[in-house]
């Protein structure tokens, strides 16, 4: 995609009209935007950036509901223009039920390393009231980086509360939010 043209002037045209100017060579980066949402439940494991966490609740879904990285997969298709997570992987699939999201992450980098991007960097955020994440942090980059072939310090990974407000502040739901930096693999 290129930036718009300046007009500029066409002498052989009598009416004076104007014609796009060449466009300059744009650098070859994209950035994907994810969001994702479950709901909390008892009896269900707790799994957060493919790390399970000790909690009285875990999220409701059809996979294994890891909430970061269903937004992590739809930032990295968004960005590379390859449409969202359930494009790829419905919940009307029964190959997908209790599916480890790892490995739905993992098969979306590699569709997206087939059109020729590689990730630069992530950044995200997961919303929760409790249990409280900070402890869990590094364990989840770490999993995050081993599982696309990242140093650690290309992922980073924020925690905050809802402040008690909404279904995520009364410990009903959590959400994820991911920004995904991809650049072309030949840069």
């Amino acid at each position: 995609m290129n930036a718009p043209s300046t007009p500029t002037a066409n002498p052989d045209n009598a009416a004076n009209a104007t014609t796009p100017a060449p466009l300059p060579a744009l650098p070859a980066l994209r950035i994907g935007q994810g969001w994702d949402t479950h709901a909390l439940v008892p009896g269900r494991a707790l799994i957060l950036g493919g790390v399970p966490i000790a909690h009285s609740k875990g999220l409701l879904g059809h996979s294994d509901a890891d909430v970061l990285l269903h937004a992590l997969t739809d930032a990295l298709l968004g960005g590379a223009g390859l449409g969202d997570i359930g494009r790829h992987f419905p919940d009307t699939d029964p190959a997908f039920r209790c599916a480890d999201s790892t490995v739905l992450l993992q098969e979306a980098y590699r569709r997206v390393q087939q059109q020729g991007w590689r990730i630069v960097n992530i950044d995200s955020t997961i919303i929760a009231q409790a249990p409280k994440l900070a402890p869990h942090i590094d364990a989840m980059r770490q999993h995050i980086a081993a599982a696309l072939g990242l140093q650690a310090a290309q992922v980073n990974i924020k925690a905050k509360t809802a402040e008690k407000l909404g279904p995520v502040g009364q410990g009903q739901a959590m959400q994820a939010q991911a920004v995904v930096l991809l650049a072309a693999a030949s840069a």
